[in-house]
């Protein structure tokens, strides 16, 4: 058996990207060619987990047939080697939590661009009949020109047929605390609006350099999803326009039918506005030069209400 540390299969692991509660991103070169690939791989410890291979089992089959330049392409699922993984396509960038980290100034210059290609994005998904379900900072990959890859299929899911809507179950909550809908958090049947509340969280922030709304506890977080007002990221950040901030303000509506329809409809109402009143300066560093390194347990650990909801702290 090869060791893990250098091999994985025919992929030779070359650099530990991202670390997170149950895998390691790593990229690596196949055996006989030169073509690069992110393995999305479950930790040693986790590597005989029914649900978490469970987990990559359901992310490969929403991915394998998507499409798109903006959403990350899967290729393939392994699980006979020691540690089942998905190979994926390597896209050399850094997440918007990532970039968020040095603050707003140092995207500004390309948020318009972010928030357009996101859109078409998940509007591609909800086309192929998926919800994202757990659309965050972390879940963007963004380049130094402001292009998107969505990432991270592990808990979206088709929309309920209308038939199902009516037997008033109840589903299992998952998601991120920060970014979550109203519908969601309360379980109910979701459709794409979920995602463009939780969209609309993610463009606060990148706009203004915080969430929208932040809570002492998870509990307060949650309630300040379904019961507070939404602020206005003018408060945050002078330079947003005051359509922006109104457009943002109908997105996270308590009540989905108040917001806009769908992703495409998103999109339309961007492209008809101004996101700044005045244009942004690229900074001097570019993205690719922040040093901000791998993603590890203790960078989520410190963001402990942004955990998963059917996650168990580890021992």
């Amino acid at each position: 058996m090869t060791r893990i540390r250098d091999y994985v299969g025919p992929y030779r692991l070359s650099r530990l990207i991202r670390v997170g509660t149950s895998c390691q991103v790593w990229e690596a070169l196949k055996d006989g060619g030169d073509e690069r690939y992110a393995l999305k791989m479950l930790k040693p410890e986790k590597a005989t987990d029914r649900g978490e291979i469970g987990d990559l089992r359901h992310e490969f089959e929403v991915g394998k047939d998507l499409r798109h330049p903006n959403i990350i392409r899967i290729y393939s699922l392994e699980t006979q080697y020691q540690a089942p993984f998905l190979a994926l396509e390597l896209y050399s960038a850094l997440n918007l939590k990532q970039v968020l980290r040095e603050g707003p100034d140092a995207i500004a210059h390309v948020a318009e661009r972010i928030i357009h290609q996101s859109t078409h994005g998940l509007h591609y998904m909800h086309e192929k009949g998926w919800i994202h379900c757990d659309v965050k900072p972390d879940n963007f990959l963004v380049n130094d020109d402001g292009d998107v890859k969505v990432i991270d299929f592990t808990i979206s899911q088709r929309p309920k047929r209308n038939w199902l809507k009516f037997l008033g179950i109840k589903s299992k909550v998952k998601g991120t605390r920060t970014y979550m809908s109203p519908e969601q958090i309360r379980g109910e049947t979701l459709d794409g609006r979920s995602d463009v509340y939780s969209f609309a969280c993610v463009v606060f922030e990148l706009l203004a350099g915080r969430p929208p709304f932040t809570g002492s506890s998870p509990n307060e977080l949650l309630e300040r999803h379904l019961k507070s007002s939404v602020p206005s990221a003018i408060v945050y950040n002078k330079n947003v326009s005051r359509d922006c901030a109104d457009l943002l303000r109908r997105m996270m509506s308590k009540t989905r039918d108040i917001r806009p329809k769908s992703m495409w409809e998103v999109l339309q109402e961007f492209r008809n506005i101004q996101v700044f009143n005045r244009k942004p300066q690229p900074p001097k560093k570019k993205l690719s030069e922040l040093d901000v390194g791998p993603v590890t347990d203790a960078d989520q650990l410190k963001q402990m209400p942004q955990r998963r909801l059917d996650e168990e702290p580890e021992e």
